[in-house]
């Protein structure tokens, strides 16, 4: 097994893909702008942290240096902000659009050269079920996720000769600490009314897809986007 780079592994969805990695066997780096969160979550499982903030590409080219070679990049790392896309402060969007989108460009770019020298590799960049649902009140959030889901096709076409498989992970409605004022009291049970499979996703639903995303059991997978949404998105038109 090779070394796993994991952005935004702090908490969250990223802690959950992280540890999963490692009890898979991989070697995982967890990168993260919190160097504290980051250092607990590595010491949980014997992996190695990493402090960086994704949207400065002089940063991300030193952590790539740091880390080395990789086999897997899973650019997790994300942020939203809440209200009406009209109106929306001009800091806010661009810290999305910086964070999300340009982050994850700054990482692929950062990390696949040392892809491609090794041979090859597998990249899993995670978007959300707001890209296809078009969903309100979260600013420009959805832009950002819709422009991800782009960039990974893009990515899957001009990386697949030289070995790198890129597909994308679009996560339905999932508590995490970020997301846990969205289902407090009774909120939680009038969401999951919502899901076809009347439940709320959990970090591990996000994980386990990731997971076998870099397996080699998906190793004919590439320029795809499964959205791990309990159902969410099969309506959508």
């Amino acid at each position: 097994m090779g070394v796993a780079v994991v952005t935004g592994a702090g908490q969250g969805l990223g802690s959950a893909i992280a540890r999963r990695l490692a009890n898979d066997g991989h070697r995982v780096a967890v990168v993260d702008v919190d160097h504290v969160k980051a250092k607990a979550v590595a010491e949980a499982f014997g992996g190695d942290a990493y402090e960086c903030d994704v949207t400065d590409r002089v940063g991300v080219r030193r952590l790539a240096e740091q880390v080395g070679p990789v086999e897997i990049l899973v650019n997790n790392a994300g942020i939203w902000t809440y209200g009406p896309l009209i109106g929306a402060a001009d800091a806010d969007i661009d810290r999305v659009l910086a964070v999300n989108l340009i982050g994850t460009l700054n990482c692929c770019q950062a990390f696949v050269p040392g892809m491609i020298e090794s041979g090859g590799g597998a990249i899993v960049n995670v978007s959300s079920a707001a890209a296809p649902l078009a969903s309100t009140g979260v600013e420009a959030y959805p832009i950002s996720k819709s422009a991800v889901e782009t960039l990974t096709r893009q990515l899957a076409l001009e990386l697949g000769p030289s070995g790198i498989r890129v597909n994308n992970i679009g996560p339905g409605s999932t508590l995490t600490e970020g997301s846990a004022p969205a289902y407090e009291g009774e909120l939680r049970e009038q969401r999951a009314q919502m899901v076809p499979l009347r439940r709320i996703g959990t970090p591990s639903d996000i994980a386990n897809a990731v997971a076998f995303l870099v397996s080699d059991q998906a190793s004919y997978i590439s320029g795809q986007i499964p959205y791990v949404d309990g159902g969410m998105t099969a309506a959508r038109g």
